[in-house]
C-alpha cells in the first residue's frame, strides 16, 4: 500500500525525492519505494525524514508503531487541550491557505494571542476564507455551561464577551465571517485546511482539561467530516454578529 501521507508531506513542504534521499543518505529508488510500496525505513532514516517536513514519525509510519491507525485520521490524541503544543498551533494558522474555521463558545485561549487578530487579517488579505462561532453571552446555554463546569454565575458570558472584544477589529474586514450561536456544544472544532483539532466537552471539566484530537483529511474522512458538517450545521443557524 502507498504511504499517501509520507508523499503528501514531502510536497506540502516542496521536497522531492533526491532531497528526501539526501537527508538519509539513501539512494532514489528506496525513498521512492518507501512512497510508493508503503515500506518502512529504519528507524534512523524515519526521524531524518519526520524532522526533514516538521512530522510525527508515528504519523507518516503508523505501521510502525501501532498498526490500528493505518487507515486512521487521527494525527495525535492530547489528554487536554493544553496539552496541544503552541507551535502546532502556529503552524497550523500560518501554513492555512484555504480555510480558518472555527466553533466555539469563547475560545479565549485561542483568540487572546497577541498576533491572532493580526494574522486573521492577513489570511483574509490574502485570499483565505476565515469563519468563526462564538456562542451568544445572552443565550441560556451559555449560562447552562458555567453551571456544568462548576464556575461562577455568568463566567461563561463573560468570557464570550472577551473574546468578541478581541476580534471586534475584525469585523468589517473582507473575507471574516463571525457570528454567533445558541448550540449546545458537545465539541469545539479548529480548522485550517484539511486538518483540524477537535476539543471534546466533558461534564464538569473546563474545555482546556478535556481531550482533544488533531486530525488530518484523507481520501477517506468519515470522522473528518462529522465534525465539518456539524460546523456548517451551526454556522448555518447562526445570526452575524454586530461588533
Amino acid at each position: 500500500m502507498a504511504n499517501q501521507r509520507l508523499k503528501e508531506a514531502l510536497q506540502r513542504n516542496g521536497f522531492d525525492l533526491e532531497r528526501a534521499a539526501g537527508v538519509t543518505g539513501v539512494d532514489r529508488k528506496t525513498v521512492e519505494r518507501w512512497i510508493t510500496q508503503g515500506r518502512v525505513p529504519y528507524p534512523r532514516h524515519r526521524r531524518a525524514i519526520a524532522t526533514l517536513v516538521s512530522e510525527a514519525e508515528d504519523y507518516l509510519w503508523p505501521d510502525s508503531v501501532t498498526p490500528e491507525l493505518a487507515e486512521s485520521e487521527l494525527v495525535k490524541l492530547y489528554p487536554r487541550r493544553s496539552d496541544v503544543p503552541t507551535d502546532l498551533w502556529d503552524r497550523l494558522l500560518d501554513t492555512a491557505t484555504d480555510r480558518v474555521e472555527a466553533l466555539s463558545l469563547a475560545a479565549l485561549f485561542l483568540v487572546e494571542r497577541p498576533d491572532f487578530a493580526k494574522q486573521l487579517r492577513a489570511k483574509a488579505a490574502q485570499g483565505t476564507r476565515v469563519r468563526l462561532l462564538f456562542g451568544d453571552p445572552g443565550a441560556r446555554e451559555a449560562a447552562k455551561r458555567s453551571e456544568e463546569e462548576q464556575l461562577g454565575r455568568g463566567t461563561v458570558a463573560a468570557r464570550i464577551r472577551n473574546a468578541l472584544a478581541f476580534v471586534r477589529p475584525l469585523a468589517d474586514v473582507a473575507g471574516i465571517e463571525i457570528r454567533l450561536h445558541k448550540r449546545t456544544l458537545y465539541n469545539s472544532v479548529f480548522r485550517f485546511d484539511d486538518e483540524m483539532v477537535v476539543n471534546t466537552h466533558v461534564f464538569g471539566v473546563p474545555g482546556g482539561h478535556a481531550p482533544a484530537m488533531h486530525l488530518r483529511k484523507l481520501s477517506s474522512s468519515h470522522m473528518f467530516e462529522t465534525y465539518a458538517t456539524s460546523f456548517e450545521t451551526v454556522w448555518a443557524g447562526a445570526e452575524r454578529v454586530r461588533l
